[in-house]
């Protein structure tokens, strides 16, 4: 029996503009809606399929606001069975604090058994933090691995699988874990009647901060430059006729 603990984070829909909030400090998603990142959708599945083959739980973590229910609920309905959401300002947190406040509940629930495996995405998709993982595993005196696109249980360890630069990486740890996921590497299912029934009933545990925030310590964000785009007019009609066929030559276009 494997029981996973999964981290997801409520962030803004960045499929539409990306806006920052006036102090420079976040995503803005006051005019996208929020939802969680496709890292964490596909380490959310892995849990489950984990916890399908070894007849374990799925439990699922998130720090931020009171709205945050919202994606606890719509991730319950994926076949989760527990939910606890540690009640915060996220402007007010750093990954140092997010990493401590898992850390609190994961050593808070060690009286009823352990989490085998902790799964988080392996970035935040609006703050673009790379931290909260290391700083968990360390935390917890726990070996973990980063940026991993499928996962496996057996035996008492952990075989993480994910794409190195000379081609796919295999890691072999033992359990219990830390992992980050990156996406690709299994499709995230789609929520069922029945799941969506049985998501609605679930007690969310709500927790408050275990400490003060010491806060990001984060400068501020800024946007990429737009990608230049430029538009050469041809002609108009068939006088442009000339000009498009020696564009073709240019690009070596041939009949």
């Amino acid at each position: 029996m494997t029981n996973v603990l999964v981290c997801i984070k409520r962030v803004p829909d960045s499929s539409g503009e990306v806006l920052l909030t006036d102090d420079q400090q976040s995503v803005d998603g006051r005019y996208v809606g929020f939802t969680v990142s496709n890292h964490e959708s596909c380490a959310v599945e892995l849990a489950v399929q984990t916890a399908e083959a070894t007849g374990g739980t799925v439990t699922l973590l998130t720090v931020g606001p009171s709205e945050a229910t919202e994606q606890l609920r719509d991730t319950l309905a994926l076949g989760c069975h527990a939910a606890v959401l540690v009640e915060a300002e996220p402007g007010r947190l750093g990954p140092a604090d997010v990493a401590r406040e898992i850390a609190h509940v994961v050593r808070g629930k060690e009286a009823a058994g352990t989490y085998d495996l902790i799964l988080l995405g392996n970035d935040a998709a609006d703050s673009g933090d790379f931290q909260v993982g290391i700083r968990l595993a360390h935390a917890l005196g726990r070996p973990v691995v980063n940026g991993v696109s499928t996962v496996e249980v057996a035996d008492g360890r952990l075989t993480a699988r994910g794409d190195g630069p000379d081609g796919e990486e295999t890691y072999s740890l033992p359990l219990p874990a830390v992992a980050t996921v990156l996406e690709g590497g299994v499709e995230p299912r789609y929520p069922t009647l029945k799941g969506r029934m049985a998501a609605k009933k679930v007690q969310i545990e709500t927790l408050p901060l275990s400490a003060e925030p010491a806060g990001a310590s984060r400068v501020k964000l800024l946007l990429p430059p737009p990608a230049p785009s430029t538009v050469e007019v041809l002609g108009e009609g068939p006088e442009a006729a000339g000009a498009v066929a020696d564009l073709f030559a240019k690009l070596g276009v041939t009949r």
